[in-house]
């Protein structure tokens, strides 16, 4: 079943768009089948659950860090990401590019803008990021690779659409404030229930878990962010 979603996906999407597979709370097992059916990039959510998998798997697999990241959990997941999707704070931006100092290793992010209803979820707001990047040049161990978001948890496809609107608009002005940062490329929105949504407004990268691996158990459910 997992490698038929892969391929179901692989058909719809525009070759253009990254594919990424929510892995988190899915047995190695689960991602070999999806390894094995062409996938490569996949996204997980927990540091432990990282930190265990990456070195028991494919070396060539491509690793996105989606959660909510603590400083001092960084050791578990720099090491293996080749993205951190997820910054959503200036302390947790700066310990990250002091981790890159301290490594010699620049850290691959994208910044996360907070457009839903829900307080509950993490991000910046809009003149933060824009702070953020007009004095990129003091954090030398980041590359700003993008946008990452998250729509309101609702039924409503008139409020998922507005914020993917307000996501992909701040996106574009963004590209065309800073032309100099030659990697800020990726706008990384949609999930299982919106992807489509997301991709009728530029998503360039969609983190899709549901649909590929299945439901999760129901401590996994009671998890703030559903992919």
């Amino acid at each position: 079943m997992i490698a038929e979603n892969i391929a179901s996906f692989k058909k719809e999407l525009p070759p253009e768009v990254t594919l990424v597979a929510v892995s988190k709370f899915h047995p190695a097992e689960s991602i070999l089948e999806a390894y094995s059916a062409g996938q490569r990039v996949f996204g997980e959510n927990r540091p432990q659950e990282l930190s265990k998998k990456a070195p028991a798997l494919p070396s060539d697999i491509e690793w996105h860090f989606l959660g909510h990241l603590q400083t001092n959990k960084l050791k578990m997941v720099l090491p293996y990401a080749s993205l951190v999707e997820s910054i959503d704070s200036l302390h947790l931006l700066e310990a990250v590019n002091q981790w890159g100092k301290d490594n010699s290793r620049v850290v691959n992010v994208l910044l996360e803008l907070h457009v839903a209803a829900e307080t509950t979820k993490q991000g910046f707001g809009e003149d933060e990021i824009l702070d953020i990047l007009f004095r990129a040049d003091s954090f030398k161990y980041i590359r700003f690779c993008g946008l990452m978001g998250m729509a309101t948890n609702t039924p409503e496809e008139e409020t998922v659409d507005a914020d993917f609107a307000r996501l992909e608009d701040f996106f574009l002005y963004l590209r065309d404030l800073f032309p100099e940062y030659e990697d800020f490329k990726v706008l990384s929105m949609g999930m299982s229930s919106d992807w489509r949504i997301a991709l009728a407004h530029g998503s360039t990268s969609v983190r899709i878990g549901t649909a590929i691996f299945g439901e999760r158990s129901a401590e996994c459910n009671n998890s703030s962010r559903s992919w």
